[in-house]
């Protein structure tokens, strides 16, 4: 409605200045291309052939973007639209015209026409590429809403699967199902994106985006039941079970989702599930040194034990604490887990 009532408004002004000649605004000030968009006027006003139509007028439009006519051009695409709702290349103005608002960076009338555009019931190519494509792009670009975004990306797979990357669609889906806090639908889409095994894909602001998608799959066909309350009961479970040299309770409390044991300089990515070793061949026949307190530079949401003595190339262990972040289980959310083991001094 706002955007009609826009529409209205400039037609309103174009219409008062231009009495004599509604078309005016059309071919005025257009110096050199003056006299073609008079003869394009002319021609489209004789011809009954709609593909000759439709040529005329995309010049028409062509010409003002040329003459960097913006407004005029909103104005000219508008027209069309709406004054003949049954034009076979109704689709094609509506792409242009939502173009156009996003090149004036006004996201939402472009968002208003893109969506029309993805609604229509008949598709059309440009360049080889559906204009429902084109548009699903650019509204996911142009819009943060979660709930708009399922919508879009779910289109994306469901009917344009072949014309794009489905592991980072499934991942996006996921992650704003996630949002909106429909978790089992997330897991579903997280699945998804596992099962295509893309441990390459590239996620800006999530580098572990593989490793991400596992553990929350893996914590909801979990027990979770080496998930503590606290830091502090979970570190006491922890240094008395190494001094005890109790192997059993070590393997018990250490995770079972996304484990890992490496070095500080290495990449968390590739490194899943539980190390391929055993605890009880690096604590064998050596004395265990645990530090009484957690290092400095640990944080209410992760924390570092340092140890040494192993029987490894490195013999400096930190152990490493977090809390876990699965909202959708209230149960287990907030509380500590020990995730891994960083190798040497810490960096």
């Amino acid at each position: 409605m706002k955007n009609k009532l826009i529409l209205m408004f400039m037609l309103c002004l174009i219409f008062i200045s231009c009495k004599q000649d509604p078309d005016l605004y059309l071919y005025e000030d257009m110096d050199n291309l003056k006299d073609e968009q008079k003869t394009l006027i002319e021609v489209l006003k004789k011809t009954e052939s709609k593909e000759m139509s439709f040529a005329v007028k995309d010049r028409i439009a062509k010409n003002l973007k040329v003459k960097k006519k913006n407004k005029l051009l909103i104005v000219f695409l508008s027209s069309l639209v709406e004054n003949d709702p049954d034009d076979t290349y109704k689709g094609y103005w509506l792409l242009m015209l939502a173009n156009e608002y996003m090149e004036q960076k006004m996201n939402e009338p472009a968002a208003y026409f893109f969506e029309r555009v993805i609604k229509l019931d008949k598709d059309m190519e440009i360049s080889g590429k559906s204009i429902q494509y084109l548009s699903l792009k650019n509204l996911i670009n142009i819009t943060n809403d979660p709930k708009r975004l399922v919508e879009y990306y779910s289109l994306l797979l469901s009917n344009f699967y072949d014309s794009i990357d489905p592991a980072y669609s499934y991942f996006m889906l996921a992650q704003n199902y996630e949002k909106l806090g429909e978790w089992n639908l997330a897991i579903q889409s997280y699945s998804k994106f596992i099962g295509l095994g893309r441990f390459d894909l590239i996620i800006p602001g999530i580098p572990d985006n593989y490793g991400y998608a596992r553990k929350i799959v893996d914590y909801s066909s979990s027990t979770k039941s080496w998930t503590v309350e606290s830091l502090d009961e979970l570190l006491s479970v922890i240094k008395s079970a190494i001094q005890r040299k109790d192997y059993d309770t070590l393997e018990r409390y250490r995770s079972k989702v996304n484990f890992f044991s490496m070095a500080w300089k290495q990449e968390l990515s590739d490194i899943y599930g539980s190390p391929d070793f055993s605890l009880r061949n690096f604590m064998y026949g050596t004395y265990i040194k645990i530090e009484p307190e957690i290092d400095p530079s640990s944080t209410p949401h992760e924390a570092y034990l340092k140890t040494s003595g192993w029987n490894q190339y490195s013999r400096i262990w930190y152990l490493y604490f977090r809390k876990v972040n699965f909202p959708a289980d209230p149960e287990i959310h907030g509380r500590w887990e020990w995730a891994g083991i960083y190798y040497g001094e810490k960096i």
